[in-house]
């Protein structure tokens, strides 16, 4: 069985950072990518990065350049450093694993319904 637990979050005000991270247990697949999403309250919950088995990384236009993934592998941990944050950043964010392999990793990154393995999530809230 699989588990993913986000830990990290907070409020901060805006112009601050936080770091999220997410602590994988059980079997998973070395060979598909992880990502972070996010659901902001009344929204649909949107992607905001993912990482490819290769390193590759993937952010949406809203956290290009103010958002960083990353994951050490001996620690079987995805991280979501986010600067810069924004009141629009407010959202509650959640760690996803198995997500597309590699040579769709591209065109799928963003798809909620491409990933089969979820956190609870971590609540993020900006203040202006």
């Amino acid at each position: 069985q699989v588990q993913l637990v986000e830990s990290g979050g907070g409020s901060v005000q805006s112009g601050g950072s936080l770091r999220l991270s997410c602590a994988a247990s059980g079997n998973i697949d070395s060979s598909r990518s992880m990502g972070w999403f996010r659901q902001a309250p009344g929204k649909e919950r949107e992607g905001v990065a993912a990482i490819a088995i290769d390193g590759r990384t993937r952010y949406a236009g809203s956290g290009n350049g103010r958002f960083t993934i990353s994951q050490d592998n001996a620690k079987n941990t995805l991280y979501l450093q986010m600067d810069s944050l924004k009141h629009d950043d407010t959202a509650m964010y959640y760690c996803a694993a198995n997500g597309p392999r590699l040579g769709l990793f591209d065109l799928w990154w963003f798809l909620q319904e491409k990933y089969n393995t979820w956190g609870q999530g971590t609540q993020v809230t900006v203040s202006s």
